[in-house]
């Protein structure tokens, strides 16, 4: 009868307390950065964001991450999810319509317009583009910067991410960390 008593008491010292605390030293000594959420500094020493957060950059000036639906407003990470429309609803439909028309406009010299900029992701906080959508903008934020469009392509591959171990993933561009990169070029 006191066996299942002990027995729970042990595992809630060892899984409730030993465990968690063990795996936060370690984090904290090994990969610190990642332990506390991989914050990203701008240059005053603030905290700007998160590697791991997407956040609304809606300046011409500024590359634009993936659509959200993580809240009424898009980005809000307590109301992190996907909008879970089907290819054939209707909403979905209108959306992506409506995406494609903003981004043409924005960007007249698209021909091609990249899905990740037109479809909103999984979590709704996707804080990546593909390094194509984000050479899409390349026109746009060049022009309203008044910076050559090679200096702002070039940044743009700099920025570029590959493939885990070069087989793994797709490559891909973090938001936050080139708009910082480019506020560092100034001129906006």
């Amino acid at each position: 009868m006191l066996a299942p008593l002990r027995i729970s008491i042990v595992l809630l010292i060892l899984c409730g307390g030993v465990y968690p605390a063990v795996v936060t030293v370690f984090g904290q000594l090994l990969f610190p950065y990642q332990a506390n959420g991989s914050i990203i500094m701008g240059k005053d020493g603030k905290p700007v964001g998160s590697a791991l957060i997407g956040q609304a950059f809606d300046k011409p000036g500024y590359f634009q991450g993936r659509p959200s639906a993580a809240g009424p407003d898009g980005y809000d990470a307590t109301a992190s999810s996907g909008t879970n429309l089907g290819p054939t609803n209707q909403a979905l439909i209108n959306a992506v319509r409506a995406r494609a028309a903003a981004l043409r406009k924005e960007n007249p010299s698209l021909t091609v317009l990249p899905a990740d900029l037109l479809t909103s992701s999984a979590s709704g906080l996707d804080p990546d583009i593909s390094p194509e959508a984000a050479m899409a903008q390349v026109p746009r934020v060049a022009k309203a910067r008044n910076l050559p469009e090679a200096q702002v392509a070039a940044l743009v591959q700099s920025h570029v991410t590959g493939r885990v171990f070069g087989l793994f993933g797709e490559p891909y561009v973090n938001v936050l960390k080139l708009n910082l990169a480019l506020d560092q070029l100034g001129q906006h």
